[in-house]
């Protein structure tokens, strides 16, 4: 079995991608990650999925790709120069809505219990408020993050951060979580039924 054969690419990936080259962008999801995220996405149908770190639409794409005609996806991002591209490739689908605004003010906006899937790609809501995006999980709703192996794009400060991350997941009595060196380096984690 070769894991870096992906067969099922979304049509919109080849002009993000290459949009994404021309404005050197490197903080683009890899295609592993993103055939995750699309069959988590077919996990939930109907679902309310969030995205937080739209970036060029890269993952967004990937989400997209998984989710039925009756999910929705909402997906954050600070910087309308990236989306923009997303918003390019994606935009005409009905079941995506663009936030471009500071993460960390739409965790603390959203209603609790709201979302079955959240990837978090971006500092709110991974390495801080990551409270306020847990609490927005519903029972049996997944919480997905990447970049935890060492990357050759990680900003100033982002290694020492990780371990510190995974252990308040794991401490957590109401998740369920595992661990994956894989790809990039992933952590999933889903919400216990009370």
């Amino acid at each position: 079995m070769n894991d870096t054969e992906i067969r099922r690419v979304p049509a919109a990936l080849r002009g993000i991608v290459a949009d994404t080259e021309a404005m050197s962008f490197n903080m683009i999801s890899e295609s592993k990650v993103g055939a995750l995220l699309a069959a988590l996405a077919a996990s939930k149908p109907g679902g309310r999925l969030l995205e937080l770190g739209t970036g060029t639409g890269h993952g967004t794409a990937w989400l997209l790709a998984g989710m039925d005609v009756g999910a929705t996806l909402d997906t954050v991002d600070t910087d309308e120069t990236v989306v923009a591209v997303a918003r390019r490739h994606l935009g005409d689908d009905r079941r995506v809505r663009f936030h471009v605004m500071d993460g960390a003010v739409y965790l603390q906006q959203a209603e609790p219990g709201r979302f079955d899937l959240i990837y978090a790609d971006a500092w709110p809501g991974k390495f801080s408020h990551l409270d306020e995006a847990l609490t927005l999980l519903r029972p049996g709703g997944m919480y997905v993050i990447d970049d935890l192996l060492p990357q050759p794009n990680w900003p100033d400060g982002h290694a020492s951060k990780v371990p510190v991350l995974i252990e308040s997941l794991e401490r957590r009595e109401e998740f369920m979580t595992v661990r994956l060196a894989w790809a990039s380096g992933l952590m999933l984690v889903v919400r216990r039924a009370s």
